[in-house]
């Protein structure tokens, strides 16, 4: 069944007109005050009685009184009224410069490749945006978690989203710890991971994720089988690197450790290539200052160019 409004439409109309002329006792210095004819202000006064079904001036040819009604109604209106304008004037502020609470949702895996790099020189060229990062491995729902923007892997930001990558596509890779491999031999083929210890991956809806491949183009999932399981790629190359079995994880958070040789790939042949991570937020006309401001640092950053100082946000 359809609801009525708690407020009527149209039911602040006047309240200004009333406020200035309570103040003044005078309607040509509230009209003034305001930029209007007096028969404006009157006629927005009548108005306002009309819906509220109660005279709130008593007027004479000399002056300007409130009644009864009225002395009720100014005394709940007018800090009601000015905690709308101060509300309007905080909104509009953080509508026309880079200010205010910039909050991120992350994987934990993003934030030393991705957004650590860029943290400092983000906060010195805007010292009036507070930056929080929530790191959490769910896909979440950004407006009704009060996040302004996300990082995920490209396959995972929904089509109504506005995205910017943040990575070029890369593969994912199956490594094992060089302990690992000397103690359990290397698989030479997909079906030989039957073999090893699989180091496993919770989706946020409580399932495996299986390990995914490339066989001679065709894409292949195979659930594999190991002691651990994980709901983030952190926690599984930190298992990996242990020597408690293989993992599959995408190349960014394993390039560092493969080349200090804590890390070995295995099957690349058959490496799967991932879309790679994206900035994702919501429609353009609702990108505040803040995040445009954000969106400009992060495109400054890939392209090598100097950011420590603000620059104008540009719409991205």
């Amino acid at each position: 069944m359809k609801q009525n409004f708690t407020v009527r439409q149209g039911a602040l109309d006047g309240v200004e007109a009333f406020l200035r002329v309570a103040r003044h006792r005078n309607f040509r210095k509230a009209a003034a005050e305001l930029g209007v004819t007096p028969s404006a202000i009157s006629q927005a006064v009548r108005a306002l009685e009309t819906r509220v079904g109660a005279a709130l001036f008593i007027r004479t040819t000399r002056s300007v009184g409130l009644t009864e009604a009225g002395e009720r109604f100014i005394l709940r209106a007018k800090p009601a009224f000015e905690e709308l304008v101060a509300a309007s004037a905080a909104a509009r502020d953080l509508g026309q410069r880079p200010a205010g609470l910039l909050r991120l949702s992350a994987p934990r895996a993003a934030v030393p490749l991705l957004l650590e790099p860029m943290i400092a020189s983000f906060c010195r060229a805007y010292p009036e945006i507070e930056f929080e990062i929530s790191t959490n491995e769910e896909l979440i729902d950004l407006a009704a978690e009060g996040f302004d923007a996300g990082i995920r892997f490209g396959q995972l930001v929904a089509p109504d989203m506005i995205a910017m990558p943040l990575t070029p596509p890369f593969p994912l890779l199956v490594v094992g710890s060089p302990d690992y491999l000397r103690r359990n031999g290397q698989p030479k083929r997909i079906a030989d991971l039957r073999e090893h210890a699989c180091l496993r991956l919770r989706r946020t809806d409580g399932s495996i994720a299986p390990w995914r491949f490339d066989d001679s183009g065709k894409p292949l999932e195979v659930s594999v089988s190991g002691p651990f399981i994980a709901n983030d790629y952190s926690t599984i190359v930190g298992a990996a690197i242990q020597g408690v079995g293989l993992a599959q994880v995408p190349a960014p958070p394993a390039k560092a450790l493969i080349a200090q040789g804590r890390l070995r790939t295995v099957l690349t042949a058959f490496a799967v290539t991932m879309p790679g991570m994206f900035l994702y937020y919501p429609g353009k006309r609702q990108t505040l200052p803040k995040l445009r401001a954000f969106i400009e640092h992060v495109k400054q950053r890939k392209a090598g160019i100097p950011c420590d100082a603000p620059e104008k946000a540009q719409a991205p």
